[in-house]
């Protein structure tokens, strides 16, 4: 009777090793801002890199700063925060930057595709970039604060009821819920704060301006942006007047 040959021992079966976790990305890319709190040219610069993709670490001013401070309240003679340094380059001026990133980052979409509706946001981006200096120093920034039912200066009239008639215009034209459809541009990221202000002094708007405002409040970008705000424990007495 044949003897059963003893059978071989089994291979213990190795299991992979856990993959590390990749290491963040290093970049010397930074991007220079003043108060979240206040400055809208800060918040549009930053939603700009952020709607681009591209990493960078924030350089905070200080807002003892003198420099900064003549911004925030409109003295200075141009605004040169926030600044981007990025491969070499240095750019300021907001408009500049979201043109420097739609090169940079194409496939971020911050132009739309469309040749005619391209047109258009240069145009309107362009024009808040430029414009509404009655808007600006009527109804400042200010993320912290709420004035129900507060007063507008007739001065920023004319500025408001132009920018509701480019949002109506858009929304209607491109079927929002951004200013050119479903993707974000650098229009949005240009008319953000004005957003925020149209809250802050309780504006009346129409229902679809209104919408849009909600739109543009409720974006992850701008609930971090908002909540870094609230907690800068500095206040510019000249833009938290008693209104």
């Amino acid at each position: 009777m044949p003897v059963a040959s003893p059978a071989k021992p089994k291979t213990p079966v190795r299991k992979a090793a856990p993959r590390a976790k990749a290491p963040a990305p290093v970049t010397t890319t930074t991007l220079t801002l003043s108060s979240k709190n206040y400055s809208s040219w800060s918040l549009r610069g930053w939603l700009l890199a952020r709607f681009a993709g591209l990493p960078f670490n924030e350089v905070m001013v200080s807002p003892d700063d003198a420099d900064a401070r003549k911004e925030l309240l409109l003295l200075a003679p141009s605004i040169r925060v926030p600044c981007l340094t990025h491969d070499g380059a240095k750019v300021w001026n907001t408009l500049a930057i979201a043109h420097y990133l739609d090169e940079q980052c194409p496939q971020a979409g911050l132009l739309p595709t469309d040749r005619l509706a391209r047109a258009h946001c240069r145009a309107i981006s362009g024009e808040m970039n430029a414009g509404f200096a009655n808007l600006r120093s009527a109804l400042p920034m200010n993320l912290k604060a709420h004035y129900p039912g507060h007063k507008i200066w007739a001065g920023a009239l004319p500025d408001i009821e132009r920018i509701t008639e480019i949002w109506t215009d858009c929304l209607a034209t491109y079927g929002g819920p951004y200013l050119f459809g479903a993707q974000r541009t650098m229009a949005d990221a240009l008319y953000a704060p004005v957003a925020t202000r149209f809250l802050t002094y309780d504006v009346a708007l129409n229902p679809a301006c209104q919408a849009y405002c909600q739109t543009i409040v409720q974006m992850p970008e701008m609930q971090e942006w908002i909540a870094a705000a609230r907690l800068e424990p500095d206040e510019i007495e000249e833009l938290d007047m008693d209104f």
